[in-house]
């Protein structure tokens, strides 16, 4: 079985770095409560956290969760402290949460963590004061993959867990993405390989239906989230036909959704392109979880 536990540098950073430098001009918007550690479910033995930003006004918002990326192995919540508190800012409840790494959990302890997360908010909806027909799941790289199974995956398609929370639904209605890996049966560089085998505990041959079950694409049905996918045409983890299949699969199922590949852009970006993939995600979440135009 091969494995590894090497995460690349730019898996560690990219969704640290894409949206701190538009964060000073956010600044002050509004007051936000901000709740760190707080626990939401269990996996396994282990304790899950999260940390809360609330926009501080007593009616119904929606809420967004964030994900962090690292390919699944590494990674930490708090690196999205400042975009919590900017959504917070513009008037959303917004939370990033942890979830178990692997390869000391394998896939589907991530799966299952992301989702108790949600349930949580939504079983603690009237004291966090957010709308549960309103949820967004934003995520950068392996977290992004976890946020479009959010927006993907009804309850008949299992990977629920036993965190905590049963009562409540796990799907959210708006998915934000940044360079997700969509399809894990798909042809990937071997860097990736070893990734994503790493996430899942054996290869491809060796564990055929957890691949399958792993990946977004395999449960795109007409009513889901819709998506806003972001991809790099020279991303040298996740090949921009990853965001191009998923294309293809929401255009049969008649999900909406928007695409933007950046072409010549490698695993993640700044500048000009980041202001604008800025603007275009805020705008986004706000169509289809606030109605605005």
């Amino acid at each position: 079985m091969r494995r590894t536990t090497i995460v690349p540098a730019v898996l560690l950073l990219g969704a640290v770095l894409l949206f701190q430098g538009g964060l000073a001009a956010q600044e002050a918007k509004r007051s936000v409560e901000f709740r760190p550690d707080v626990e939401y479910g269990r996996g396994g033995e282990e304790t899950l956290r999260l940390n809360l930003a609330l926009p501080g006004a007593p009616e119904k918002r929606p809420c967004i969760v964030f994900i962090h990326g690292g390919a699944w192995a590494a990674g930490n919540r708090k690196d999205l402290d400042f975009v919590v508190k900017e959504a917070a800012q513009r008037g959303y409840v917004a939370a990033t949460v942890s979830y178990r790494l692997c390869p000391k959990h394998p896939f589907p302890a991530q799966v299952e963590d992301v989702k108790c997360a949600v349930r949580y908010l939504r079983a603690h909806a009237d004291e966090l004061h957010i709308d549960k027909d309103k949820f967004g799941a934003f995520g950068f790289s392996a977290g992004a993959h976890l946020a479009m199974m959010l927006g993907v995956m009804d309850p008949e398609d299992g990977l629920e867990g036993e965190g905590g929370w049963p009562d409540q639904p796990s799907k959210v209605q708006a998915v934000v993405s940044y360079f997700g890996p969509t399809d894990l049966e798909a042809e990937l560089p071997p860097v990736s390989v070893g990734l994503v085998n790493n996430f899942i505990g054996g290869t491809k041959e060796e564990m055929p239906d957890a691949y399958k079950r792993a990946s977004p694409l395999t449960y795109v049905t007409k009513g889901d989230a819709p998506m806003l996918l972001f991809q790099g045409t020279k991303d040298r983890l996740v090949p921009y036909a990853q965001a191009w299949v998923m294309t293809e699969a929401l255009t049969k199922k008649e999900v909406p959704g928007k695409v933007e590949f950046l072409v010549g852009v490698d695993h993640g970006w700044g500048g000009k392109d980041l202001e604008r993939s800025q603007a275009t995600s805020w705008a986004f979440l706000d169509k289809h979880l606030r109605g605005l135009p």
